[in-house]
């Protein structure tokens, strides 16, 4: 196939977004998992919203001047995440998605970013196959967890949304537990009202972005942790995800009836520090 590559724009939302709902439904599918999204009009939904995006690049293949796939690299911190990268299942397998990874592994040394990580559908062979290839390592194994509000308090760590004036803390605590900063993100998701903070013995010891797929969370201890899920009102469809080595909030989880929808992989190439403390990684990283 001529396969040409070019920026994203805007007026490839429609185009981008239904290919992204198409290609995560049938590969879902043919794993007899659930989609990633209930209608082509959430996956233009998303693609219109991070093509608006300044810190996010995009890039877009085209087969016969014909829109085939699209990714994208989330720039919002010295960490570097990848996706959601999709083809058109009508011309999948025919190298199009390893030049689209392979350009924004281009675009991530170029920009000299420590490292770069993804979330990989764990039952899709192929995407495993080829980002191992690319030089990713497989680091943690997640489970996409979804159900209902548990509405559940933890004795002695209050929920409460996140302020501006948090964000030293969460800060903070981002660089003790990961090694890195996300105040980007987290900035962001306060102005959206989404962000929340877990406060014991008077002072910040977590936070979480929100409980998505878009959403992360980073806490000193599993209690921490355990009460900004139990505080949620009601989860996304989409669930959030959960280091499954975390066998404690694990348990509690499905114990609390919450369900695993589906297993995925983070994957990192780059500065990878093993994280000390607790935290809910993002669909991006």
């Amino acid at each position: 196939m001529d396969i040409i590559l070019r920026p994203g724009k805007p007026e490839d939302a429609v185009a981008c977004g239904t290919i992204c709902y198409e290609a995560f439904k049938s590969i879902s599918g043919q794993h007899n998992f659930p989609a990633d999204f209930p209608s082509p009009e959430a996956g233009i939904g998303l693609v219109s919203h991070i093509f608006t995006r300044s810190d996010v690049y995009s890039v877009v293949a085209e087969v016969d001047g014909r829109v085939a796939g699209s990714n994208f690299l989330w720039e919002l911190a010295p960490i570097a995440g990848v996706g959601p990268i999709t083809v058109d299942p009508s011309v999948q397998n025919g190298s199009i998605g390893r030049r689209l990874m392979e350009d924004v592994l281009r675009r991530v040394r170029e920009q000299q970013f420590a490292g770069v990580r993804l979330v990989q559908s764990a039952y899709h062979n192929r995407s495993l196959s080829l980002y191992t290839k690319l030089g990713f390592d497989a680091r943690e194994p997640l489970s996409n967890i979804g159900g209902n509000a548990l509405r559940v308090e933890i004795p002695g760590h209050s929920v409460r949304a996140a302020t501006e004036s948090d964000l030293d803390a969460c800060d903070s605590l981002s660089l003790r537990v990961h090694g890195f900063s996300r105040t980007t993100e987290l900035l962001d998701a306060i102005r959206q009202g989404t962000a929340t903070v877990v406060e014991h013995a008077g002072r910040i010891t977590g936070y979480a972005s929100s409980l998505t797929f878009f959403g992360h969370a980073v806490a000193e201890t599993n209690e921490d942790l355990k009460a900004l899920i139990g505080a949620v009102p009601e989860f996304h469809p989409s669930g959030f995800l959960l280091p499954t080595r975390n066998s404690e909030v694990f348990r509690w989880s499905l114990e609390h009836g919450l369900r695993v929808v589906q297993p995925l992989t983070l994957m990192s190439i780059g500065l990878y520090n093993e994280p000390k403390g607790a935290f809910l990684p993002s669909i991006v990283y």
